[in-house]
């Protein structure tokens, strides 16, 4: 797998965050759970399996489900979902948005973030090489700056874009088309990395030079194989991808003159 990463010589990377470099079932599995409890103390409905199905999480084996809401949807949907299920559970429009309102929480971005990988030594390996790094998440922006802020990787991320950024969702092709603009680099020059259908879809619509697909995620690798370009089982595979990629003689020119990097 990694010879066919090393022909691919990007100038930009853009990840995908839940799944790709954190641990998804993690962080959001035990998000559900927490939600329906709060929720359970606001209505005093037990909402758990509602909720769990609307979400599309598999309580019994703790599995996020690949094809479920929870596995692609910006968190003002997810919020607008719960709505209607405490609707479907009995509750009046305006009770069930008090109740939502009341206990609605999200995940903690720190304490639940489980990365796959070193992501500083990752991402640092990368920018040493002038491979410029960006993320686009159907998270929200501030979960994800704090997860930014938590692993101590902002000075090696150029941009990133998020649910709440007013940017159509994957798998549209804004986010990359955008990130690119922003990062001044042709999309066919860009590696994009992520564990959903949607991730690659979005890439292919924006015609990124390499999709790229990890089973570290919620799909399996039947799901990924019709859009990926390469499959890998996590983001710590990547962690050779510099290294692979270029020569020590080219190492030697680049430091006499950064113009010849490519």
């Amino acid at each position: 797998m990694m010879n066919g990463l090393s022909k691919f010589k990007a100038q930009a990377i853009i990840f995908d965050k839940d799944g790709t470099l954190i641990d998804f079932d993690a962080m959001w599995g035990g998000w559900v759970i927490y939600l329906a409890e709060q929720l359970h103390q606001t209505s005093g409905l037990n909402v758990r399996d509602a909720l769990c199905l609307a979400m599309g999480f598999d309580d019994e084996n703790k599995k996020v489900l690949a094809h479920g809401k929870l596995a692609a949807t910006p968190m003002s949907q997810l919020y607008r979902l719960t709505v209607e299920v405490m609707q479907s559970l009995g509750l009046s429009a305006e009770r069930a948005e008090q109740a939502v309102e009341t206990g609605w929480c999200i995940p903690d971005p720190v304490i639940l973030a489980k990365p796959f990988t070193d992501t500083r030594a990752l991402f640092g390996k990368l920018h040493h090489e002038g491979i410029q790094i960006a993320i686009a998440t159907t998270d929200d922006r501030a979960p994800t700056q704090a997860m930014i802020e938590a692993f101590d990787i902002e000075e090696y991320i150029s941009t990133m874009v998020c649910a709440d950024d007013g940017i159509k969702a994957k798998p549209a092709p804004d986010m990359v088309i955008t990130i690119c603009e922003r990062m001044k680099v042709e999309p066919a020059k860009v590696m994009v990395v992520g564990d959903t259908t949607a991730d690659l879809k979005m890439a292919h619509a924006a015609g990124a030079g390499l999709v790229v697909g990890v089973l570290s995620g919620v799909s399996s690798a039947r799901d990924l194989t019709p859009y990926a370009d390469i499959l890998i089982e996590s983001v710590d595979e990547l962690q050779h991808y510099s290294l692979v990629h270029e020569t020590t003689v080219k190492h030697i020119l680049t430091d006499f003159n950064p113009d010849i990097a490519t």
